[in-house]
């Protein structure tokens, strides 16, 4: 069983591990993972004493309380740590204009550690909410010694203005980390307040939670859809940015679906509840972004085992720095207690702890805004790696609103397509939708990638490709048309043939030739569909590979060829294609955000079933390793380099690298590693 519960006060990324940590541990729990962005934690149990054990370890854990219902993500005022570092400024100012005037030395060491005090007595505080050893030495006792000891060897400025930098930093970061917060959370407005529900010949306004398939619902211009529903009354425009991340609007009339989370920008209409909320298209969005943070990309993975070793490993440095070199010099241990406290502060990995996951998650709802829907960051490394790209045809590069062009043979074969056909999920049963026949089909049976055989009138009737009539033994003249032919036979004679069209999607074009600019180097189309029809309705794309006649069955087997060139994507509709999806390396569902299977099949969904989406998520995935990329790479060089200059620095006594210069190479690496990542939220 799974349970996701919402908190608050989780302080920061070196903490969601730890109580991750602590979690897993726990007899009967699985996966947890406690997200310090979206300020929850997920896990799976195994019974009620386990999930009792883990909300006891929740509750107990540092400051974190459970939020009942609502989001635990809010808006953060900072008032306390403003309040501290403005008090600590207001003693460390008069206390550096004294001692560079040469006042009185008691009275500046006075100021001073009033400074530390007040930047610093949360900090010291923290030290002691102890979680054992392995946790014992975090940023918080790495910075308390640092200003300890700066006292302790008479450098008062050092150790107030290392409080001081470390808190001006840490609410820097958290104001940085709060706006990509609250960036991602704004998806929530797409969720309806309230929905008006119709009654006989009244109405009443409810919460959306309430509403259930079937009821009838009236919305108003400026109302945002609250379920998913069909419109049963009248005409209007919808504004589709929240789910398809583009400005336009789409017209709809009677008979169309409308999905939860657009705006009504025309007239006000009637509508019927297809779907209850917690099945809609919006919430769907919302729990893809929310749930992206549990599937992690391998970088965070490994800076979760990297912290664990490096911070002892450097802890064990730094004492021998402090301990061997003195042995050599005449025990003057005073020389060298600053590079050893320096080394201590400069090896904290909260820059990477923070700024990787945060990149992430900043990609993922950077992606979601341009209607792009992904299930975590490990789907955004792989997306990265792509370099050619696969496509089913119907539905995917065209637009899968079947149409009849043509009727050959006699005119009982469009009403017995159309009987058989009712029964049909297929995409090309909806051209036979809006045909009117008195005539009723039973026991239908889908035939995979060939079509189906019913009973109509007590007679068996076979309806699909020219494959099917030639595996049924049917005897029929091939019709000589480049549009899609349905075959029909009444006990074994062919009676007719339906001609049917589709036209590719307005935007394919533009959209295959973004992803070759994004480094694709092949595209390929995988389709049921004859060579030659697929050929003539592919004319003019940037295709370079078109395998058709294929049955579904065939489609793996192609896929598994075309991955010989590098990571494969595959796009399609989600749900007929599912094997083919589980063999590539990045799945794509077009739309059909109704279809729960379209989610569980592909590791992207395009929300607004729109293609130019496709090379803003390739941009998007790249741009994001990159930037995950910079962030460890600067991290690690930059702390690399200060430890070796300060220990360089003392040994050859030419210089010693000032304490602040330290605390930059914590708080400053750390911070400007999160205005890097923040880089993720501009466009694409």
């Amino acid at each position: 069983m799974q349970k996701i519960i919402r908190i608050k006060n989780l302080d920061c990324a070196a903490c969601a591990a730890e109580l991750s940590e602590e979690l897993n541990g726990i007899e009967g729990i699985e996966d947890a993972v406690a997200d310090f962005i979206n300020q929850k934690v997920s896990f799976g149990y195994a019974d009620e004493e386990a999930l009792k054990r883990a909300v006891y370890a929740i509750s107990h854990f540092e400051e974190v309380e459970i939020v009942e219902g609502g989001t635990g993500v809010r808006k953060e005022r900072h008032l306390k740590e403003i309040l501290s570092i403005a008090v600590s400024a207001a003693f460390f100012l008069p206390a550096l204009i004294l001692q560079l005037l040469g006042g009185n030395e008691w009275v500046v060491f006075s100021l001073f550690l009033c400074s530390f005090a007040a930047a610093g007595w949360s900090v010291v505080l923290k030290i002691f909410h102890f979680r054992g050893w392995a946790n014992l030495l975090d940023e918080n006792l790495l910075m308390t010694i640092a200003a300890a000891g700066a006292f302790a060897i008479k450098e008062p400025l050092e150790g107030a203005a290392v409080m001081l930098l470390y808190q001006i930093g840490e609410l820097l970061q958290d104001l940085a980390v709060g706006s990509s917060r609250s960036a991602i959370t704004r998806l929530l407005e797409m969720k309806s307040d309230s929905a008006i529900l119709l009654e006989g010949d009244g109405q009443r306004e409810i919460d959306p939670e309430e509403l259930k398939a079937g009821d009838l619902i009236l919305i108003r211009k400026g109302d945002k859809v609250p379920a998913d529903c069909v419109l049963t009354e009248g005409e209007t425009a919808l504004d589709t940015k929240s789910l398809t991340g583009e400005a336009y609007l789409r017209e709809v009339g009677c008979g169309d679906e409308l999905l939860s989370g657009c705006v009504n920008a025309g007239n006000a209409v009637k509508a019927r509840v297809l779907r209850p909320v917690r099945e809609s298209a919006a919430q769907k969005v919302l729990d893809m972004v929310e749930n992206s943070s549990a599937k992690k990309a391998k970088p965070e993975k490994f800076i979760t085992k990297f912290a664990r070793i490096y911070t002892p490993v450097v802890v064990l440095l730094a004492v021998l720095i402090a301990v061997i070199p003195p042995l050599f010099e005449d025990y003057n241990f005073t020389a060298w207690i600053v590079p050893a406290i320096e080394f201590l502060v400069i090896s904290c990995p909260c820059a990477l702890i923070i700024s990787v996951p945060l990149t992430y998650f900043s990609g993922v709802g950077n992606l979601a805004r341009h209607g792009v829907l992904t299930k975590g960051a490990v789907c955004l490394d792989e997306l990265a790696k792509v370099r050619t790209a696969a496509f089913d045809k119907t539905g995917t590069l065209t637009e899968g609103r079947f149409s009849i062009a043509k009727v050959n043979g006699e005119g009982r074969a469009l009403a017995l397509a159309a009987a058989a056909e009712r029964n049909s999920s297929h995409p090309l049963a909806q051209a036979f939708a809006e045909v009117p026949t008195d005539l009723k089909a039973a026991e239908t049976e889908e035939l995979a990638g060939m079509g189906l055989s019913a009973v109509v009138g007590g007679k068996k009737i076979l309806v699909g490709s020219a494959r099917l009539m030639r595996e049924q033994g049917v005897p029929f003249t091939p019709v000589a048309s480049l549009k899609s032919v349905v075959y029909v036979a009444e006990e074994g004679r062919l009676v007719g043939s339906v001609e049917i069209e589709d036209k590719i999607r307005s935007e394919a074009n533009s959209a295959l030739s973004g992803l070759k600019a994004c480094g694709i180097g092949t595209v390929a189309v995988l389709t049921g569909d004859t060579r030659a029809r697929a050929e003539e309705v592919l004319k003019g794309l940037p295709v370079d590979v078109i395998e058709a006649d294929l049955l579904p069955e065939q489609k793996p087997e192609c896929a598994r060829k075309l991955k010989a060139g590098g990571a494969l994507m595959y796009v399609g509709d989600g749900i007929n294609d599912t094997p083919v999806m589980a063999e590539s390396d990045v799945s794509v569902a077009m739309g059909a955000l109704g279809s729960d299977a379209a989610i569980e099949a592909s590791d992207f969904v395009l929300a607004g079933d729109n293609l130019s989406a496709l090379p803003k998520a390739v941009k998007g995935a790249k741009k994001t390793r990159k930037i995950v990329m910079q962030n460890i790479v600067f991290s690690i060089a930059v702390k690399i380099a200060l430890m070796a200059v300060s220990v360089a620095g003392t040994a050859v006594g030419t210089f010693a690298l000032p304490i602040w210069a330290a605390v930059f190479g914590d708080v400053g690496v750390m911070l400007l590693a999160v205005l890097n990542s923040m880089r993720m939220r501009g466009k694409l």
